[in-house]
Protein backbone atom coordinates (compact mmCIF):
# COMPACT_ATOMS: atom_id res chain seq x y z
CA UNK A 1 0.00 0.00 0.00
CA UNK A 2 1.46 3.35 -0.97
CA UNK A 3 1.76 6.30 1.39
CA UNK A 4 -0.98 8.10 -0.52
CA UNK A 5 -3.41 5.23 -0.03
CA UNK A 6 -2.49 4.90 3.62
CA UNK A 7 -2.89 8.61 4.29
CA UNK A 8 -6.26 8.63 2.54
CA UNK A 9 -7.40 5.59 4.52
CA UNK A 10 -6.48 7.21 7.81
CA UNK A 11 -8.09 10.49 6.82
CA UNK A 12 -11.30 8.68 5.87
CA UNK A 13 -11.30 6.91 9.23
CA UNK A 14 -10.82 10.23 11.04
CA UNK A 15 -13.77 11.75 9.20
CA UNK A 16 -15.93 8.69 9.85
CA UNK A 17 -15.02 8.72 13.53
CA UNK A 18 -16.16 12.33 13.79
CA UNK A 19 -19.39 11.50 11.97
CA UNK A 20 -18.46 13.68 8.99
CA UNK A 21 -19.26 12.63 5.43
CA UNK A 22 -16.18 11.52 3.49
CA UNK A 23 -15.67 13.83 0.50
CA UNK A 24 -12.58 14.63 -1.57
CA UNK A 25 -12.55 18.22 -0.30
CA UNK A 26 -12.67 17.16 3.34
CA UNK A 27 -9.91 14.62 2.80
CA UNK A 28 -7.74 17.28 1.14
CA UNK A 29 -8.43 19.62 4.07
CA UNK A 30 -7.13 17.00 6.48
CA UNK A 31 -4.01 16.53 4.36
CA UNK A 32 -3.33 20.25 4.37
CA UNK A 33 -3.78 20.41 8.15
CA UNK A 34 -1.31 17.53 8.57
CA UNK A 35 1.17 19.01 6.06
CA UNK A 36 0.84 16.02 3.74
CA UNK A 37 1.38 17.32 0.24
CA UNK A 38 2.22 14.24 -1.83
CA UNK A 39 -1.28 12.70 -2.04
CA UNK A 40 -2.73 12.68 -5.53
CA UNK A 41 -6.33 13.85 -5.84
CA UNK A 42 -7.29 10.56 -7.50
CA UNK A 43 -7.02 8.80 -4.13
CA UNK A 44 -9.35 11.20 -2.39
CA UNK A 45 -11.88 10.87 -5.20
CA UNK A 46 -11.69 7.06 -5.22
CA UNK A 47 -12.08 6.76 -1.47
CA UNK A 48 -14.92 9.28 -1.36
CA UNK A 49 -16.83 7.45 -4.10
CA UNK A 50 -16.17 4.05 -2.53
CA UNK A 51 -17.45 5.20 0.86
CA UNK A 52 -20.34 7.30 -0.44
CA UNK A 53 -23.54 6.45 1.41
CA UNK A 54 -21.84 3.81 3.56
CA UNK A 55 -21.41 3.79 7.31
CA UNK A 56 -17.69 3.23 7.82
CA UNK A 57 -18.11 2.37 11.49
CA UNK A 58 -20.55 -0.41 10.64
CA UNK A 59 -18.16 -1.70 7.98
CA UNK A 60 -15.36 -1.87 10.55
CA UNK A 61 -17.52 -3.59 13.12
CA UNK A 62 -18.67 -6.24 10.65
CA UNK A 63 -15.27 -7.18 9.25
CA UNK A 64 -14.95 -10.92 9.21
CA UNK A 65 -18.59 -11.65 9.84
CA UNK A 66 -19.28 -13.66 6.75
CA UNK A 67 -22.30 -15.75 5.92
CA UNK A 68 -23.86 -17.98 8.51
CA UNK A 69 -22.87 -21.57 9.00
CA UNK A 70 -24.97 -24.40 7.69
CA UNK A 71 -27.92 -25.26 9.87
CA UNK A 72 -27.66 -28.36 12.01
CA UNK A 73 -30.09 -31.12 11.16
CA UNK A 74 -33.11 -31.23 13.40
CA UNK A 75 -34.85 -34.28 14.79
CA UNK A 76 -38.22 -35.44 13.63
CA UNK A 77 -39.58 -37.46 10.75
CA UNK A 78 -36.34 -37.32 8.76
CA UNK A 79 -34.46 -39.64 11.12
CA UNK A 80 -33.75 -42.21 8.41
CA UNK A 81 -32.07 -39.63 6.22
CA UNK A 82 -29.70 -38.54 8.97
CA UNK A 83 -28.74 -42.14 9.71
CA UNK A 84 -27.88 -42.68 6.05
CA UNK A 85 -25.80 -39.50 6.06
CA UNK A 86 -23.84 -40.59 9.14
CA UNK A 87 -23.16 -43.98 7.52
CA UNK A 88 -21.77 -42.21 4.46
CA UNK A 89 -19.49 -40.13 6.66
CA UNK A 90 -18.24 -43.27 8.41
CA UNK A 91 -17.52 -44.92 5.05
CA UNK A 92 -15.60 -41.85 3.88
CA UNK A 93 -13.51 -41.90 7.06
CA UNK A 94 -12.69 -45.57 6.51
CA UNK A 95 -11.54 -44.80 2.97
CA UNK A 96 -9.34 -41.99 4.25
CA UNK A 97 -7.81 -44.31 6.84
CA UNK A 98 -6.94 -46.81 4.10
CA UNK A 99 -5.16 -44.06 2.16
CA UNK A 100 -3.21 -43.08 5.25
CA UNK A 101 -2.06 -46.66 5.82
CA UNK A 102 -0.01 -46.52 2.59
CA UNK A 103 2.20 -43.91 4.23
CA UNK A 104 2.91 -46.26 7.14
CA UNK A 105 4.57 -48.77 4.80
CA UNK A 106 7.65 -46.61 4.45
CA UNK A 107 6.92 -45.41 0.96
CA UNK A 108 7.34 -41.68 0.81
CA UNK A 109 7.52 -39.11 -1.89
CA UNK A 110 11.08 -38.12 -1.04
CA UNK A 111 12.57 -41.54 -0.14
Amino acid sequence: MSNSELATSYAALILADDGVEVTPDKLQTLFKAANIVDVESIWTTLFAKALEGKNVKDMLLNVGSGGGAAAAPTGGAGGGATEAATEEVKEEKKEEEKEESDEDMGFGLFD
